[in-house]
């Protein structure tokens, strides 16, 4: 499955809810981002759908994504809540399902709910479907049990300060594209030194390096804010390029400090 199926650099919609989500998310694509990522548990699909048709834009041209929560894997559950989620998209269908989280604390096997992904992507609900929060034993279990149905990505918790690397080199090995979430981890970096100092050297911000270096890398990322000047500030990130020296620094600054962990979470790796 090649990137182009999904931008790399996308708009994510985790609190932009009401009418000021609306407008955050019309200002994205007015700004020029073409991947929009909301989900079930965010209750920002209708702001999404608002934003969609406000914008006018072709169907085709803007990147969709939604993730189906938890609550909704049970068997015979999943299909009739993605149905509801292109409605409240106001979709004919979505461009990406997503898997939210793992069932919490294991209580559900794979086996549950997977084949109820493939079951909606087969009935044309969404034209791809992945995975988030997976773990690499989750993700290969997912793997060998899609028997060739392709994951287009594996939504994680990823930025310079936590580079859940071995999780991410897995995913890449295995051709399965890493999406960052709090890939700018919720706007911290600017403290950092070496964030600020490569940032100064590109005329640009730590946040618009963080994305930089996480595209450089292969992934993509979904930052997002309430502020437009924020919004069309990490868009910029598109147009950097780091050099081999900058990216070795990033990569130096690893905190392996994790922010979202429920307690209900998988085992991490």
């Amino acid at each position: 499955m090649t990137m182009q199926a999904m931008p790399q650099l996308g708009f994510g919609t985790y609190g932009r809810t009401g009418e000021a989500g609306i407008e955050a998310i019309s200002c994205a694509l007015q700004t020029g981002y073409r991947h929009l990522d909301t989900a079930q548990d965010y209750d920002t699909e209708a702001e999404v759908g608002a934003a969609l048709r406000a914008a006018g834009l072709p169907r085709e041209d803007v990147f969709v994504t939604t993730k189906v929560r938890p609550a909704n894997f049970a068997p015979g559950a999943l299909v009739p809540s993605l149905e509801k989620s292109c409605e409240t998209l106001g979709l004919g269908h979505v461009d990406l399902a997503l898997i939210h989280w793992p069932a919490p604390n294991g209580e559900r096997p794979l086996s549950d709910y997977i084949p109820q992904l493939v079951e909606a992507k087969e009935r044309g609900l969404t034209r791809h479907i992945g995975v988030s929060n997976f773990t690499i034993a989750l993700l290969d279990e997912t793997l060998a049990m899609l028997d060739g149905v392709p994951l287009l990505t594996n939504q994680v918790e990823l930025n310079p300060w936590f580079r859940n690397r071995k999780l991410a080199d897995h995913c890449t090995s295995r051709g399965v594209t890493v999406t960052c979430y709090q890939p700018i981890a919720k706007g911290r970096l600017g403290s950092d030194p070496v964030m600020k100092e490569i940032a100064d050297a590109h005329d640009a911000t730590p946040e618009q390096i963080a994305l930089a270096f996480e595209m450089s890398r292969g992934y993509a990322a979904i930052p997002t804010s309430g502020k437009a000047e924020r919004i069309r500030s990490n868009f910029g990130a598109l147009d950097i390029r780091l050099t081999e020296g900058d990216i070795n620094r990033i990569e130096g600054l690893d905190r392996g400090q994790r922010a979202i962990d429920p307690d209900w979470g998988p085992d991490w790796d």
